[in-house]
């Protein structure tokens, strides 16, 4: 069995981005570290989230993955998840423990929504944490200014 500090093969990393939950389901019953991480940090939950990839985003929380790793730019899952607009895995992010606040190198998942316009993510993380969708960068209170 691997650990979770041995490196994720791209075998595995292309499941994950690809969403073929049966697929890496089997390759973690074979022992296939579940916090494994690529050369950049990106574990297999990053690569699911970021790609939108609700089911395997589900199989990974079932088998532990943990929720707020980040990569080498500090970025967990949820704040990828925030960039590109995807409520489902948000949510399946938040209920499983995800922090809607967490510091993604200077920015929060609400910058990220903020930035890119994704109102929905701003929400419902708003939803789950009062202080969740204050910007805290000086660009992304600008953008929510133009935006209201």
């Amino acid at each position: 069995m691997t650990s979770p500090s041995s490196p994720l093969p791209d075998a595995a990393a292309d499941l994950a981005r690809n969403g073929d939950a049966t697929s890496l389901g089997a390759l973690l019953k074979g022992g296939q570290a579940v916090d494994a991480r690529d050369a950049k940090g990106n574990t297999l939950l990053m690569l699911a989230s970021y790609h939108g990839r609700t089911e395997v985003v589900k199989l990974l929380l079932q088998a532990r993955a943990t929720v707020d790793l980040r990569n080498d730019k500090g970025q967990t899952p949820l704040g990828g998840v925030a960039f590109k607009g995807y409520v489902e895995i948000a949510t399946l992010l938040l209920d499983a423990g995800a922090d809607p606040v967490a510091n993604q190198g200077g920015s929060t998942p609400a910058d990220f929504a903020t930035l890119t316009g994704k109102t929905e993510i701003l929400a419902l993380l708003q939803a789950r944490r009062d202080n969740a969708a204050k910007p805290t960068r000086w660009f992304s209170k600008l953008i929510g200014w133009f935006r209201r």
